[in-house]
């Protein structure tokens, strides 16, 4: 039974390796530029939705806002 076992294990082993090497490099494509306009466009659609959202919340400080320190001095006024 162990040595069925074993011989099972070896000739998986085997098929394994004999797949790993019989692969064929893969050749990465350049993007075209239609597809780097699609990118662009995308990319910039979810800003303009993220912004949007943003800017439906009255009341809420938006990231901009929040990121800038205060121009107030402390003790002056």
């Amino acid at each position: 039974m162990a040595n069925q076992l074993e011989n099972l294990v070896q000739s998986i082993k085997s098929k394994v390796r004999a797949l790993k090497k019989s692969k064929k490099p893969y050749i990465k494509m350049d993007k075209s530029s239609s597809v780097k306009v699609e990118i662009r466009s995308r990319q910039a659609r979810k800003l303009i939705d993220k912004t949007l959202k943003v800017a439906d919340r009255p009341g809420k400080p938006t990231a901009a806002s929040a990121a800038t320190p205060s121009t107030s001095i402390p003790g002056e006024q």
